[in-house]
């Protein structure tokens, strides 16, 4: 064989691979790392049976959702969030959908912008099942409204909620990880952490936050590699926290919107177990264009700035209305599929 010929079929097998990888991206719903994961990397049926679990925000949305796929796995379960009633009907969900027992489930009411009740939860937790393998921060809200219309308390509510509240359980936890060399801090972040936009600057803003903060926190636990941190950054999810979505003030109520052509939360959380179960450190999650705009402020934040700026009209545009602001995405999924 010439080198001429082997430099040809060289070149056709780049061209073919380059291919195969564009048509796997525009039909990707997360990540094309995660995605492999998913494809050829370890189970969470094989990695995540036996644990202790402890999700916030557990009581709607992908903290339910989670909660019930992890009762399938084995796992003994700590369900926290504010609303006791909503835990417990989550509690009884588990149940009749796993071969969990009643002693394999903790309900703990907690309120994260508590902070100073963190500490007690904590041992709550160690006194009723010994360890904590896993803990999932999961709790948080959401925003829609412009900032020249928003009360200053909800930017504040947002940071100690969304950022202070999941830093502060972290930091109680950690020692215990630190001590028994091992465990996984699983944080549910944003594309909104990545990629900012209108309507959402507080929440923007503590995503932002825990971005930094988690990454910081990785570097300094170098020396325990049993200890491992997934950030994970899901785009549009049918959940509740558009309906939960904080407003210009506080005590002023968000309206629900239609999240029928966002993201199914099974497959979402089904996405988050892989990569729980793989120790990957960052991951998103999102159907296109939303992922798309991902790469685009990671690797080109000029060209996405512009961008995000030009959607962020129509998006305001669609807020004064009454209408969805996320409307211009729904166009693109309706016509994608």
């Amino acid at each position: 064989m010439s080198w001429e010929l082997l430099l040809w079929l060289l070149a056709l097998c780049a061209l073919i691979l380059s291919l195969v990888q564009l048509v796997r991206f525009l039909r990707a719903d997360a990540d094309l790392t995660l995605l492999w994961a998913e494809w050829q990397g370890r189970r969470p049926e094989w990695e995540l049976t036996d644990m202790v679990v402890w999700v916030t925000g557990a009581s709607s949305g992908i903290g339910e959702e989670l909660a019930l796929q992890l009762s399938k796995l084995g796992v003994s379960l700590v369900l926290s969030a504010r609303r006791a009633q909503e835990l417990e009907r989550v509690k009884r969900r588990c149940l009749e959908n796993s071969n969990l027992k009643e002693k394999d489930i903790l309900v703990l009411p907690l309120d994260l912008t508590d902070t100073s009740s963190h500490e007690a939860a904590t041992k709550a937790v160690l006194q009723e099942f010994g360890k904590i393998d896993i803990l999932v921060n999961n709790g948080g809200r959401s925003q829609r409204s412009l900032v020249l219309e928003t009360n200053l308390d909800v930017f504040k509510e947002l940071i100690n909620l969304n950022y202070i509240g999941t830093v502060s359980l972290t930091k109680c936890v950690l020692p215990h990880m630190v001590e028994r060399k091992q465990g996984k801090i699983v944080t549910v972040n944003s594309i909104a952490g990545i990629a900012s936009v209108s309507l959402s600057s507080g929440y923007c803003a503590s995503k932002h936050a825990l971005r930094g903060f988690f990454n910081a926190v990785q570097g300094e636990l170098m020396n325990y590699p049993g200890i491992t941190f997934c950030n994970v950054y899901p785009g549009p999810v049918q959940s509740d926290i558009v309906k939960n979505a904080l407003t210009e003030e506080l005590t002023k109520p968000n309206k629900g919107m239609d999240q029928s052509y966002k993201m199914p939360t099974s497959r979402c959380v089904r996405l988050m177990l892989i990569s729980m179960a793989n120790d990957l450190k960052e991951v998103w999650i999102s159907d296109h264009p939303v992922l798309l705009g991902a790469y685009l402020w990671q690797y080109m934040p000029t060209w996405a700035l512009w961008l995000t700026s030009r959607l962020g009209k129509k998006r305001i545009q669609n807020f004064k209305n009454g209408l969805d602001p996320d409307l211009p995405y729904k166009f693109c999924k309706t016509k994608k599929d």
